[in-house]
């Protein structure tokens, strides 16, 4: 059974920082392609960003381009989303994805490309 658990939300003033954590099990981590999207209050789930099997290639949302970096460590089996100058309209829960089978260098921003989902972690920016 495949598991995607998100860590490390919380309330950051504006132009503060916070990393997100997704911890994953039940599949194999090192073939899987991820990202990272969030849900604001009231709108759609949106793209935020993604990470290739290796980590080579990563691709960003261009609102948050220069401000978040997505990585990952597939001997932890996590990635993660280093978000620094947070605004207010960063306040989302974000949620971690996982593409199981992914081509190597691929990465992908449309979430009907991906297999599983975590249950989200709830980021607040206060101004």
């Amino acid at each position: 059974q495949v598991q995607l658990v998100e860590s490390g939300g919380g309330l950051v003033q504006a132009g503060g920082s916070l990393r997100v954590s997704c911890s994953a099990s039940g599949l194999t981590f090192s073939s899987a392609a991820m990202g990272w999207f969030r849900q604001p209050p009231g709108k759609e789930r949106e793209f935020v960003a993604a990470i290739s099997r290796a980590g080579i290639n990563t691709r960003y949302v261009d609102s948050v381009k220069g401000r978040f970096t997505i990585s990952r460590d597939n001997a932890k089996n996590t990635v993660y989303l280093q978000m620094n100058s947070l605004k207010p309209e960063d306040t989302a829960v974000y949620y971690c994805a996982a593409e199981a089978s992914a081509p190597s260098f691929y990465t992908f921003s449309a979430a009907r490309q991906y297999d599983y989902w975590g249950q989200g972690t709830q980021v607040t920016v206060s101004s």
